[in-house]
């Protein structure tokens, strides 16, 4: 398989990043040459919004890379970064980010190049309605939420949780996080919020819910039928509890620690509302 290299901060990431990645992913083996701070402020003028131990935690848990490298190419980032490990084969680039100097570098180099244009990673997959059978010998754990701006915190909770068993995401639908936040909510749409969490390497599969309410997943819950229901403190709702007791499920609620290391994020903070 073909090593493919891509170069970039992935600060703020969101899901045409991570559609560039999938993109990337089907031409061989993705490994990330993840820009440092200094590298950002040397390119961009301003310091990060994500420092990197955050960027580099959240690129590794994208399902679509193989390893991340931490490098610095401060000094010309048009050249391609050449850290530890086998040469690759494709320095992969998308639109925006295409120009003359990185296709002469590779000239000169020796390297393929390859622009991945923004037609091919715009919108996203379609969501696959039927239940994906769990892993042989694992339980079958849900989790549900809105998703609504896609943090480290989220990641981290989806690999704690993927620990007890196949990870079954549920993500709420646009109208029933509306009924639930208030007018704005959700900032980024159910098939967006979806493929983010599906594109998570600890997420067995992500579905929209199609019911109402605190407990708008029940329908998807129905058709799983999971062993555990896992919350953090800030989803522990009473319906819920109700619903497992009557349906042998069994209920945990997690504690919201960041990954160590990391800030504590919440969505609210970061949309501002």
């Amino acid at each position: 398989m073909k090593r493919i290299a891509v170069s970039a901060s992935f600060d703020d990431l969101r899901s045409p990043q991570v559609r560039f990645l999938e993109e990337a992913a089907k031409l061989g083996e993705v490994s990330v040459r993840l820009w440092s701070d200094d590298t950002v402020r040397a390119v961009t003028g301003k310091d990060p919004k994500f420092p990197q131990a955050e960027r580099l935690y959240l690129v590794q848990a994208i399902r679509y890379v193989r390893d991340v490298q931490l490098v610095n190419c401060a000094l010309n980032p048009d050249a391609f970064p050449r850290p530890s490990g086998a040469r690759p084969d494709i320095w992969a680039v998308d639109e925006p980010h295409d120009t003359p100097a990185k296709r002469a570098f590779c000239e000169a180099n020796h390297l393929t190049y390859h622009v991945i244009s923004s037609k091919s990673f715009a919108g996203f997959p379609k969501s696959d309605l039927a239940i994906t059978p769990p892993t042989p010998g694992r339980k079958k754990v849900v989790v549900t939420g809105c998703y609504d701006w896609f943090h480290s915190g989220h990641v981290r909770f989806f690999e704690e949780v993927s620990a007890h068993g196949d990870l079954y995401v549920i993500a709420g639908n646009d109208a029933n996080v509306e009924h639930l936040k208030g007018a704005g909510h959700p900032l980024f749409r159910e098939d967006e919020r979806r493929y983010l969490c599906a594109s998570i390497r600890y997420v067995h599969q992500a579905l929209i819910t199609t019911g109402w309410g605190w407990l708008d997943a029940e329908p998807e819950m129905r058709r799983i039928q999971p062993d555990i229901y896992a919350v953090n403190e800030d989803g522990d709702k009473p319906e819920k509890q109700k619903f497992c007791a009557e349906h042998g499920i069994q209920y945990l609620v997690l504690k919201r620690i960041p990954k160590e290391g990391l800030t504590r994020r919440s969505s609210t903070n970061l949309r501002g509302f």
